[in-house]
Parts: structure tokens; C-alpha cells; sequence
């Protein structure tokens, strides 16, 4: 199969199947073949009957020899289309999977807190699963039975109209209940699947949260609730699984005593001269091929509805729009990373979280945000990266907005070292490497360790037990607070961008590394565009300028040493820390025993 790029997969179903077209043709072409041999086979077992009843050996023979060819010829087709058609089917689930991965990567927060993390597990596995097997096995089996169905009526008819005529006279019948089934079938199918995400997203949230749960000790609540999802989920399925055998059984039943006519018609039909006993082999062999899809008509219904109510989970994710997106304005030639922020005014929901910020920076120089939890500093490192719907205008690098520029200029140019560091589970190397299209090569290898002793992590780094091979374990779990944010602070030095956001990188180190990390600081301020959130005095006064946020405003800007002697919000943050630091610092006199003289 030739890779292309996910963008320039079809994700209708409608449109899958055309562009699956030829395989699928190759299959129908070997599926007709199969059940015209089988259909050959069939006046063969007449032909050798018949000549079986009247003692002509060699006529027998020879008519079995041909049909154990004509046998094995239809068993190469039907393994030839089974491969063929399946491979359509494992082609539609790996380019739809293809297509939902990008998509997600290009949808911003408002889609994720709508739908939870197992949700999204959940239509990527289980839902994807139930559209191939409708395209693959499901559509294998209609194909199929529509050849089986004309093949054999093929062969009834020529043996006998009237026996034909009575073998299906439950048809209707059997149309009628397989009408009824479907609708019920896709409903509950769709709950089922429902229930299946709701589960999972409740498995993942708890695992994600082992810690706290144990640290609480609400292991039995955690269960509990567990249960209840439990429970619905069983419910759904046990509702699903009733319906499903009540179909086969009573499909069955009905397709018996279509069975039964034909054997008591049959066999008056045998007596009285009208067909051979070799016919009535023949017709009975051919009603075998049909019955199949006629019983199969509930077991084909249940795919194609599972299918359909696992496509209609993915539209969700397919049709969603993307809060952020490429800007129409080619990408600069160079981009020296100058930022101007003009009037930024951002809300999510009915609470407005920045209003009316500005601020400039020239390319090369340092900025600090600073303000209290909740002033908006890390809403603004965000929408500075794009990783939220920017208002238009507002953000402008070298003079143009950042809305009218391709999402990967943006990205490129912008560095974002984010507060809740993520780290995939994988090693060190690979994580501080992740923007480098071979992390694993010694030119690579080089870069990542000069990133990691600049962040002020190497010496961490390699005296883990297996150095940058280390694997971190899911999202970093083997590295302390501290450690995770200084390798995600190497990732985004790696990159080696024009503006680089550090959104509060001192929050989890100790004093040491603290004045470590901030002359790293300094270094890269002197080669590019640096903005720095931080609530630590240290930290902002390195900066060329400080901009104070207070409810989502700027309430005060300038240098260090202007905003202390103005005697504002920085000044009292500055008085509260340095008091911090030297009760820190203080050491109380040793309590010495009093003896007895």
C-alpha cells in the first residue's frame, strides 16, 4: 500500500469503498467465480448420482474427478477473495486511523473537555474495528451471499420451478424478521459502544490518578464507581447480546421449515418420477448454498449496524472543527522574533481570563510576565504558541499576525516550555530529542546532551541507571517534578526557536538548580527572544522588562528596579520572597541541656 499523506484519505464511507474499488471488484469477480463452480459442482453430484443409481461406474468417476477439481478450483477463489477483500477492509482502518490522529492533533482544548480522554480510546479502537469489519468481513459476506443466493437459485430453478417455488416460501418471512432486528440492532449497538467509552475513559482516569486515590485511601469508592460503569456497560451488552440470539434462533426456526417442505415435496416429487434422485441431490446441495445466506442475513445485519454506529462515533471527531488554524500568509524567509502583544483579550466561556493586555518585545530581548495564580500568565504563554483560538490582531511576530501565518511557522518560531511538563514513556534521549527527525543518531545525540547540560539536567540525567537511555515511565513517572521539567525545558531548547516561552520552569527545583536554570536563562536570552513566566522575583529581575498581571490585566510594567520603588504588586512580591528567603536561611541556635553543678 502507498503512504500518503493523511489529509488525501477519503473519510466518508461511501468514499472509502470508491477508492477501494478495484480491490473490491477483484473480489466480487473471484466471489462469482467460486459460486459459479460451485454451481458446476452441484450438476456434477447430479450427473455422478445418476449414473451411481444406474450402475455406470465409469460415468460416476469421471463425474467425480471433475467435481473435486471444480471443488478445489471454488476453495483457491473463496481464500483469494477472502484476502482481497479483507486487505480493502485493513486499508479503510488504517488510513481512517491515520485521518482521526491528525484531525485530534489539529483540534484545540474546547473539543478535549467535551470528550474525555477514553472516549477518544475508545472510537480509535473498538469503533474502528466494527467500520472494517464492515467493509471487510461484512461486505464479504453480502457480495458472497448475493452470489450464493443467484448461483444456487440458478440450479433450483433448473431442476425443478416447483420445488424451487416451495423452498421459498418462508422467505418473506425471513425478510420481515431481519427488517425488525436492524433497527433495534443499530441502537443498541450504539449504546453499547457508548458505554464501552464511558468505561474506558473511567479505567484511564483512575490509572492516571492512582496516587491520589491511594494517597486518600478511596479505593473502595474509586471501585465503587468503577462498578457502576461496570454495570451499565454489562447492561448495554447483556440488552445487545439478547437481541442478537433472539435472531439466529427464530431465523433458524423459520429457515427449517422451509427445509422440511422441501423434503417432504421433494420426495413426493422423487416418487412420482418427476425429478431424479440425483436431482434432488443436486437441489438439495444448492439449498444448503442458499440457506447460508439466508441465515446469515442476521449475522451480516449485526456487522453492518455495529459498523454504522462505530462510523457515526468517529463523524464526531471527523466533522469537528479545528478552534485553530493555518494562517493564508506564505511563511517568511527568516523570522528575527519580535513580538507585539496589542489589546489581548481572551475568555473561556463567560470568564474573560486576559483583558486588554499589550506589550512589545524586540527580538533578542527578555521578557518576565509576572502575577499572582490565576492572573492569566500561562493563558497568555499559550495563545502566544497558538495552542488556543489567538483573537486575530492581537498577536503580531515581526509585525504580522500570527493568525495570518502557516501553524507550522508559528510553531517553529515559538518555543513553549510548559509548567505541567508532559514526557511521552519512552527514554530520556528520545524525549529531549522529540523535534529531531532521527533523535537516535551521534549528531543528534550530541545536540540533546549540550540541551540537557544547558537545562541543567545532565548530570541527573546520567547517573540514572541506564543514562539517556532511561525510560521515563508514562508521562515521566520515574523522574521527580523538578527532573521532568528541566528535560521538557531540553526539548524546547533542542528546537532551537526564535521565541522561547518558559512557563514557570522554576516551580518544582530547589535554590541550587533554581540559579542554574536562571543563568541558562540569561544564555538564551542573549541569542534569542525570550518571555518568561514566573511568580519568583529572581527569576524576572534577570529579564529587560517585567509586565505584572493582576485579574487578567496589566496592572504595572517596567524594569526590576523601577516596579520596587514604585511600591506596587512586584514590590510586595518582591518584599514577601526576600523575607522567604532569609527565615529559609535562618538557623535557629541549637537548644543546649542545662547541668547541674
Amino acid at each position: 500500500m502507498i503512504k500518503r499523506d493523511p489529509s488525501t484519505y477519503p473519510v466518508g464511507l461511501g468514499a472509502q469503498f470508491r477508492d477501494k474499488l478495484p480491490l473490491y471488484l477483484a473480489g466480487a469477480a473471484l466471489l462469482a467465480t467460486q459460486q459459479l463452480l460451485m454451481a458446476k459442482r452441484d450438476f456434477l453430484v447430479k450427473d455422478a448420482v445418476d449414473a451411481a443409481v444406474k450402475l455406470q461406474s465409469t460415468e460416476a468417476s469421471r463425474a467425480a474427478l471433475i467435481m473435486l477439481g471444480v471443488s478445489v478450483g471454488a476453495a483457491i477463489m473463496r481464500v483469494f477473495s477472502r484476502v482481497t477483500v479483507f486487505t480493502a477492509g485493513r486499508n479503510v482502518e488504517y488510513e481512517l486511523r491515520a485521518v482521526l490522529l491528525a484531525r485530534l492533533h489539529k483540534l484545540g482544548p474546547a473539543f478535549f473537555r467535551k470528550m474525555p480522554t477514553g472516549e477518544i480510546m475508545s472510537r480509535a479502537t473498538n469503533d474502528l474495528t466494527q467500520v472494517r469489519l464492515l467493509l471487510g468481513f461484512g461486505l464479504l459476506n453480502v457480495v458472497g451471499s448475493i452470489f450464493a443466493f443467484a448461483s444456487a437459485l440458478y440450479v433450483m430453478l433448473n431442476i425443478s420451478k416447483k420445488l424451487t417455488l416451495a423452498a421459498l416460501v418462508t422467505m418473506p418471512a425471513l425478510m420481515l424478521v431481519t427488517r425488525s432486528f436492524s433497527t433495534r440492532l443499530f441502537t443498541r449497538t450504539r449504546d453499547n459502544q457508548e458505554a464501552i467509552g464511558a468505561m474506558s475513559d473511567r479505567v484511564l482516569a483512575s490509572l492516571a490518578g492512582v496516587r491520589v486515590v491511594r494517597s486518600f485511601a478511596l479505593e473502595a469508592s474509586e471501585m465503587a464507581a468503577f462498578s457502576n460503569t461496570n454495570q451499565a456497560y454489562l447492561e448495554k451488552s447483556l440488552s445487545l447480546a439478547k437481541l442478537r440470539g433472539s435472531m439466529g434462533p427464530l431465523m433458524g426456526a423459520i429457515s427449517s421449515v422451509g427445509v422440511l417442505i422441501v423434503f417432504w415435496y421433494g420426495g413426493q416429487l422423487v416418487l412420482d418420477g418427476q425429478i431424479t434422485r440425483g436431482d434432488f441431490v443436486s437441489f438439495w446441495l444448492a439449498l444448503l448454498r442458499l440457506t447460508w445466506p439466508v441465515l446469515a442475513l442476521g449475522f451480516v445485519a449485526a456487522i453492518v449496524q455495529r459498523g454504522r454506529a462505530g462510523y457515526a462515533r468517529l463523524k464526531a471527531i471527523f466533522e469537528a472543527v479545528p478552534e485553530v488554524v493555518s494562517g493564508p500568509t506564505p511563511a517568511p524567509e527568516a523570522v528575527r522574533g519580535a513580538i507585539a502583544v496589542k489589546d489581548l483579550t481572551f475568555s473561556h466561556g463567560a470568564r474573560k481570563v486576559v483583558d486588554g493586555v499589550s506589550f512589545e518585545i524586540e527580538a533578542g530581548r527578555s521578557l518576565a510576565i509576572v502575577g499572582r495564580t490565576g492572573s492569566g500568565k500561562s493563558t497568555i504563554a499559550t495563545l502566544l504558541a497558538r495552542l488556543m483560538p489567538t483573537p486575530r490582531g492581537t498577536v503580531l511576530l515581526d509585525g504580522i499576525d500570527i493568525c495570518d501565518l502557516p501553524l507550522e511557522t508559528v510553531r517553529a518560531s515559538v518555543g513553549y516550555a510548559q509548567q505541567d511538563a508532559f514526557l511521552f514513556s519512552t527514554t530520556v534521549a528520545r524525549n529531549i530529542g522529540y523535534s529531531l527527525d532521527d533523535p537516535d543518531s551521534p549528531a543528534s545525540f550530541e545536540v540533546i546532551r549540550a540541551a540537557a547540560a544547558e537545562a541543567e539536567v545532565l548530570n541527573e540525567v546520567l547517573s540514572l541507571p541506564d543514562g539517556f537511555d532511561t525510560v521515563v515511565g508514562e508521562r515521566g513517572v520515574q523522574l521527580s517534578g523538578g527532573q521532568r521539567q528541566r528535560v521538557a525545558l531540553a526539548r524546547a531548547l533542542v528546537r532551537e526557536p526564535n521565541v522561547l516561552v518558559l512557563d514557570d520552569p522554576l516551580s518544582a527545583v530547589d535554590a541550587k538548580t533554581e540559579q542554574a536554570i536562571l543563568a541558562a536563562i540569561e544564555r538564551q536570552a542573549a541569542r534569542r527572544t525570550v518571555i518568561l513566566i514566573t511568580h519568583r522575583v529572581a527569576a524576572a529581575r534577570r529579564c529587560d522588562a517585567i509586565v505584572v498581571l493582576e485579574q487578567g490585566q496589566v496592572i504595572e510594567r517596567g524594569t526590576h528596579d523601577e516596579l520596587v520603588r514604585a511600591g506596587g504588586l512586584y514590590a510586595s512580591f518582591a518584599e514577601e520572597q526576600q523575607l522567604e528567603e532569609d527565615l529559609a536561611t535562618f538557623e535557629a541556635p541549637a537548644s543546649q541541656p542545662v547541668g547541674l553543678s
